[in-house]
């Protein structure tokens, strides 16, 4: 066996094949996984009430597989890949891994030589909330997570909120029935509201982020500014700061979104936050930002001062104020 410049033990070289490999055919983890929630496995076991043969699991959608032995249950992460689960992440992956938002991983090279905004638009000739039913499905997936952080403390004393990009209302509604007292506002493109109509304490308005922002005591943005560059934050930042009082009353901008701990190399959630900030690269104009990043973007927007409390996984709660 050939050793490059005779530098490489027989074992070294062998394990370097290995590794290599693993990268080229990890994208098998991906594709069997999204194949298991198109055959609906994670459902067909959760109905059967039971631990579940194999054999069984197959007969269920056409297989053939003959072979008894153990049974199978779902565990706590198989949970979030069922259609009835509020929480699901079916959504998501069914969209990451769709040929539209995989192919634009082809172009990376393409894309790094060119003047193009994202690799998106390199493969499909426009922006990614342009592309056909994207920007709506990206935005029902995030509000029906973020439904769950209702009742989270940052909310409590406030008489008014106004969610930006927040879509049919998941999340306004969610705030609401936590905090019947809170009038929650859902404010998003006039498209995307058009029609709605709310009740005594929610209700939907549309408009341009960019542009301006309803008044109320906090403006809430979940997984809104990581889609964008500095630039465009630091405007939306600004329209958040005008649209809120001051902080003595009460005023404060509400932020859901992730602090990459660049200096946490044995963090388990810093592998997954680096891979959200390629996603973000590759399909948006944005990325995920550290805690140094972040109070310069509040600084610049004119904030005085902020909170980081992360309480939310790969997520933390960040309150900033005016």
């Amino acid at each position: 066996m050939a050793l490059q410049n005779g530098e490489l033990s027989k074992d070294e070289l062998l394990d370097s094949q290995a590794h290599i490999w693993n990268h080229i055919f990890s994208f098998i983890n991906s594709m069997s996984l999204k194949c298991a929630i198109q055959l609906q496995i994670p459902d067909i076991i959760n109905h059967h009430g039971s631990p579940m043969l194999l054999s069984d699991v197959s007969t269920t959608f056409g297989g053939n597989d003959e072979e008894g032995g153990e049974g199978y249950l779902l565990t706590h992460a198989s949970r979030l890949l069922l259609k009835e689960e509020p929480l699901s992440l079916r959504p998501f992956l069914l969209a990451m891994l769709d040929p539209l938002l995989m192919d634009p991983w082809q172009n990376l090279s393409k894309w790094f030589q060119n003047d193009d905004a994202t690799a998106v638009h390199t493969t499909h000739g426009r922006m990614i909330w342009d592309l056909p039913g994207q920007g709506q499905n990206f935005s029902k997936f995030f509000n029906e997570a973020m439904a769950s952080d209702a009742r989270l403390g940052c909310f409590e004393g406030l008489a008014s909120i106004v969610d930006v990009g927040g879509g049919t209302g998941t999340v306004a509604k969610a705030i609401a029935k936590a905090f019947p007292n809170i009038m929650c506002t859902s404010f998003d493109l006039p498209h995307v509201v058009d029609g709605l109509t709310g009740n005594k304490n929610t209700s939907y308005v549309g408009g341009d982020m960019f542009e301006a922002i309803p008044t109320a005591d906090a403006v809430l943005l979940k997984w809104i500014l990581h889609d964008w560059n500095d630039e465009k934050c630091i405007k939306i930042l600004k329209q958040c700061k005008e649209a809120i009082p001051s902080k003595e009353n009460r005023g404060k901008l509400i932020i859901i979104d992730m602090v990459v701990k660049v200096h946490e190399g044995e963090n388990d959630l810093l592998e997954t936050q680096l891979f959200f900030d390629m996603l973000m690269m590759t399909l948006a104009t944005g990325k995920e930002r550290s805690e140094e990043e972040w109070a310069r973007l509040f600084h610049d927007a004119g904030f005085s001062d902020y909170k980081i409390t992360p309480i939310l996984g790969l997520r933390s709660i960040i309150e900033v104020y005016p």
